[in-house]
């Protein structure tokens, strides 16, 4: 029986993977580098400790690596979150998960204030048993930390009776790593054969899809 949901927040409850890719893309110009949106895009979703390697050599990470993720984080909050909004239904899903008697805890590489306002944008403030930020794992996503912090959010609830819900691969990496199962969502902008291969066991176009197909997914509480 499955008896709480994990769900990640950017690109899966909120609309915010272009606003996090045009924000590291500021971030990275502002110190002198250019890369293409596309290929930002396509790594969000990992924390900066994840996503900085893949664009900058070892000796700019240990010279302005630091600097750099600390500007794009400024830049976000003041610049790009006053325009994330929440994906449809989102608190509505909440609302039929609590209903059937299943715990929610979100599992973010955000910070902490970040979460706060995400909670608010989604209207889910009251739905939520608990939640993980960056402060709470030593290494992001596709690294199990930020899982394995939010099963401990979940008393009494094993692997096996809870499942996550994510928007990226690395969601779904992440969760395997840590034995969970993963449902993916396509609104974080991921096709859906990268999902599946990455592990996840079904999709759903977005959050209301997953409301409207929600009992016979494998989110029911009745699936073993």
């Amino acid at each position: 029986m499955i008896k709480a949901l994990i769900f990640d927040i950017d690109g899966t409850l909120i609309d915010t993977v272009d606003l996090h890719a045009r924000a590291w893309q500021e971030a990275f110009e502002h110190f002198g580098h250019r890369f293409a949106l596309e290929k930002i895009r396509s790594q969000i979703g990992k924390g900066g400790d994840q996503l900085l390697p893949v664009f900058l050599s070892k000796k700019e990470l240990e010279s302005c690596g630091e600097e750099i993720e600390k500007y794009r984080s400024e830049l976000f909050k003041r610049s790009y979150l006053p325009q994330a909004r929440a994906f449809p239904q989102v608190r509505e899903l909440f609302q039929h998960v609590r209903s059937c008697g299943q715990k929610i805890v979100l599992a973010s590489s955000c910070k902490s204030d970040e979460l706060e306002s995400y909670k608010s944008i989604a209207h889910i403030a009251d739905l939520i048993d608990g939640a993980t930020t960056s402060d709470d794992a030593d290494k992001s996503k596709p690294h199990p930390d930020i899982f394995q912090a939010a099963m401990e959010r979940l008393p009494g609830v094993t692997s096996i009776e809870a499942i996550v819900v994510g928007d990226t691969p690395y969601d779904a990496v992440a969760a395997s790593r840590a034995g969970l199962r993963t449902i993916g969502v396509l609104c974080g902008g991921f096709p859906d054969e990268h999902l599946r291969a990455a592990g996840c066991i079904a999709t759903y176009r977005d959050p209301s899809d997953l409301l409207r197909h929600y009992d016979g997914s494998p989110a029911a509480p009745r699936t073993k």
